[in-house]
C-alpha cells in the first residue's frame, strides 16, 4: 500500500481528523464536568438531528425532549436511568391520545440511550476511563481501514461491502492489544482485556448498523457537519455500541 497516495486521497478526512483529535485533547486535559457534559449534549444534539432524518421523523417536539433529556442526565445520580423513564413517560402519553406512533420512539433508542451511557461513563468512572474508550474505538477504526485497505480481500458484511474481515481482525487485534495494556490503570489484566475486545467488536457492529441505517434512508452520509467524515453519528456510531458494552462490563465485572 502506498502511503503516500492514500494519504493524498484521505487528505480533507486527514486534517478534520487531527482537529477533532485537538478537540478532545483539551476537553481531557480541562476534565470539566460542566464542560464535558456539555460537549457531550451538543453532539447528541447533531446526532439526534441526524437520526430524525434517517429515520424520517419529522415531530419537532422531540427536539425539546432531547433537550430535557440531556438537562435532566446532569442533575440525576444515574443519566442512562433516564431515558427508560423519558421512553415509559411518552408511550403513556401517547396511549392517553389514543396516538401510538413508534416510529417516534426510534430517536430515544437510537442514539439517546447510547449518548446517555458514554456521559454515565464520565460520570461514574472518569475521564480518563471515557479516554480508554476513545482509544479503543479510535484504533479500531483506524486499524481496520488500514489493514482492510492493505490486504482486505473477504467481505465482512452485505451491509457495508467496503468492510473485510482482514479488517475486522486487524482492527480488534490492534485495538485489543493496545486498550488492555492501558486499561490495566484501572482493572486487573484479564478484565481489561475482555473489556478491550469487547468494546472493540462492539464499535465495529455500531458502525454496521448506523450503515445499514444510511443504507435504509439512501444517503452516503448521516451529514455534513465534518469535512471528509460526515455527519455526526458517523463520527460517533462505534462509542454508541461501544461505551454501552463498556459501562455495563465496568459495573458488572469491575
Amino acid at each position: 500500500m502506498n502511503f503516500k497516495t492514500l494519504y493524498e486521497s484521505n487528505k480533507e478526512r486527514v486534517v478534520t481528523g487531527f482537529g477533532l483529535l485537538a478537540l478532545a485533547a483539551v476537553i481531557a486535559f480541562v476534565n470539566s464536568t460542566l464542560l464535558t457534559w456539555a460537549i457531550l449534549g451538543v453532539m447528541y444534539l447533531f446526532a439526534f438531528h441526524e437520526a430524525m432524518a434517517l429515520f424520517n421523523v419529522k415531530d419537532v417536539k422531540l427536539y425539546v425532549y432531547a433537550v430535557v433529556l440531556w438537562l435532566a442526565a446532569f442533575f440525576y445520580p444515574n443519566p442512562d436511568d433516564l431515558v427508560y423513564l423519558s421512553l415509559m413517560l411518552y408511550l403513556a402519553v401517547m396511549a392517553y391520545r389514543k396516538e401510538v406512533d413508534y416510529k417516534l420512539l426510534a430517536p430515544f433508542f437510537y442514539p439517546s440511550i447510547s449518548m446517555l451511557f458514554l456521559y454515565t461513563l464520565y460520570h461514574d468512572f472518569g475521564m480518563s476511563v471515557l479516554i480508554w474508550l476513545v482509544i479503543i474505538v479510535a484504533l479500531t477504526d483506524t486499524g481496520a481501514y488500514f489493514v482492510g485497505k492493505s490486504i482486505g480481500k473477504t467481505p465482512f458484511s452485505a451491509t457495508s461491502p467496503n468492510k473485510t474481515w482482514e479488517g475486522f481482525f486487524g482492527g480488534v487485534g490492534i485495538a485489543t492489544v493496545a486498550g488492555a495494556l492501558y486499561g490495566t490503570l484501572f482493572v486487573p489484566l484479564w478484565l481489561s482485556l475482555a473489556i478491550a475486545l469487547l468494546s472493540s467488536v462492539a464499535s465495529i457492529f455500531g458502525d454496521l448498523f448506523e450503515s445499514y441505517l444510511k443504507r435504509e434512508a439512501g444517503v452516503k452520509d448521516s451529514g455534513t457537519l465534518f469535512p471528509g467524515h460526515g455527519g455526526m453519528l458517523d463520527r460517533l456510531d462505534g462509542y454508541l455500541f461501544g461505551g454501552v458494552v463498556m459501562v455495563i462490563l465496568l459495573r458488572g465485572l469491575a
